[in-house]
């Protein structure tokens, strides 16, 4: 039994890395449009998260900041630093591990049990904590009112990222029906 556990704890921690390295090569499919540029992270957030136990997927995120954070160049535009996490974008980055873990969480507990609707559910919650997580802290790094903060740090997104969550959704459902990846 002990075996079982170590290996499944060991085949966990491989995926966490994997979709580390993944985070931040997504994080450089960058295009600057404002404060907030777009980036494929969200994709590679929600394929951790529909993937990833919730502890799992909150460490997989969590390191993902803590490389930034020391100086790896793994944010957009191959950067890194705290000076991130105190920059415009700080509150997004904040956000990440916190709505990988309760996207996961929610997915993995089904409280829906159509797994279409379960996932959804669980991943717009995800975006909306990365949302309110991350033009809060905007509005304030950057000295903007709420709504100018919502406009240049929500609006533009919501649509690709919709998107993204929906690719990210198939991709995993399609991994999954082929039996490529067993994580149980």
């Amino acid at each position: 039994m002990e075996n079982t556990k170590s290996t499944y704890t060991t085949k966990m921690l491989v995926l966490s890395a994997l979709f580390t390295a993944i985070v931040a090569a997504c994080s450089q499919i960058s295009i600057p449009i404002g404060p907030v540029p777009f980036t494929l992270q969200v994709l590679a957030i929600f394929l951790a998260s529909l993937i990833l136990p919730p502890k799992f997927a909150f460490l997989s995120l969590l390191v993902y900041d803590l490389l930034g954070a020391v100086g790896v160049p793994v944010f957009a535009g191959f950067t890194g630093g705290l000076s991130k996490f105190v920059g415009p974008t700080g509150g997004y980055l904040m956000a990440f591990p916190i709505a990988a873990f309760v996207t996961s969480y929610i997915n993995a507990k089904k409280p829906i049990k159509n797994e279409a609707a379960n996932a959804s559910v669980a991943l717009i919650l995800g975006l909306a904590i990365i949302y309110v997580f991350g033009f809060l802290y905007l509005s304030w790094a950057a000295n903007m009112t709420l709504k100018k903060a919502f406009a240049a740090g929500v609006l533009p997104f919501i649509i690709p990222d919709i998107i993204k969550l929906a690719i990210a959704y198939l991709i995993v459902r399609a991994v999954k029906s082929r039996k490529v990846l067993s994580i149980a």
